[in-house]
């Protein structure tokens, strides 16, 4: 049985395409060597025009996008990419304003860091991105299950098992939860949430989402306080962990 690690190199080992943009020449620098040090072939821009051209001809597999550049900026790289493909973005960007995060991920970014980062975050983000692209949609699989086994969803059959224990959730609580599972460890914003389980004119009702993340977590997470399943984006929205 291979290990985590072990899928953890062969992500790296792969040879995927990986297109850095960034108009800061030391982390253009430092991210193309440990990118490449592990294995992925990877293309850099330093600007939105030379990103969307560098895109066009490559077609990489993975996008690390900064927000701030010169010309056309990140967040118009995400519309225009999007209109194309689902190739993910993982924005990596100084703007610590909490409308940019929203605004990217609204657009169609898949994650984001903000700078300062870590190295080894940022590699775990890759494989995270590169692996749920390469395999098949959660959403149609028949059944989900977390990495670990504590949570099982059997989408035909509408059940919830946690920790093994049958769950019944309320038709919101299980619209909720389907949305978290087709889309494990992608950042989704609030207003993405509302209007996917609520419709599409919802956006603005957080304390819907409020009360109903909370009641998931009292209902599948072993300590709803500390909660290591649906986890908190603050001011953007949820994350589910599903490893």
């Amino acid at each position: 049985m291979a290990t985590a690690g072990a899928a953890e190199a062969t992500v790296e080992r792969s040879g995927a395409r990986v297109l850095v943009v960034d108009d800061d020449s030391q982390i253009l620098r430092a991210l193309r060597t440990n990118l490449s040090a592990r294995g992925y072939q990877v293309q850099v821009a330093v600007d939105g025009e030379g990103a969307l051209e560098t895109f066009a001809r490559h077609r990489p597999d993975l996008i690390v996008l900064d927000l701030g550049l010169p010309g056309i900026d990140g967040l118009e790289v995400i519309r225009r990419v999007r209109e194309q493909a689902q190739t993910p973005i993982l924005v990596l960007s100084a703007r610590e304003g909490e409308p940019d995060k929203v605004r990217a991920l609204d657009l169609g970014a898949d994650d984001y860091l903000t700078k300062p980062f870590g190295v080894d975050e940022l590699l775990a983000r890759v494989r995270v991105a590169l692996r749920h692209a390469a395999g098949p949609a959660t959403g149609t699989a028949p059944v989900f299950r977390t990495a670990d086994g504590d949570l099982e969803v059997d989408l035909e059959h509408r059940r919830v098992l946690a920790r093994g224990e049958a769950v019944h959730l309320r038709p919101t609580e299980y619209e909720l939860l389907k949305a978290f599972i087709a889309h494990p460890d992608k950042v989704l914003t609030h207003r993405w949430l509302l209007q996917r389980v609520w419709g599409p004119e919802y956006g603005s009702e957080g304390h819907y989402l409020h009360v109903y993340v909370a009641a998931l977590r009292k209902k599948l997470e072993a300590d709803p306080q500390r909660p290591r399943r649906i986890l908190t984006e603050p001011g953007v929205g949820y994350r589910f962990r599903a490893d």
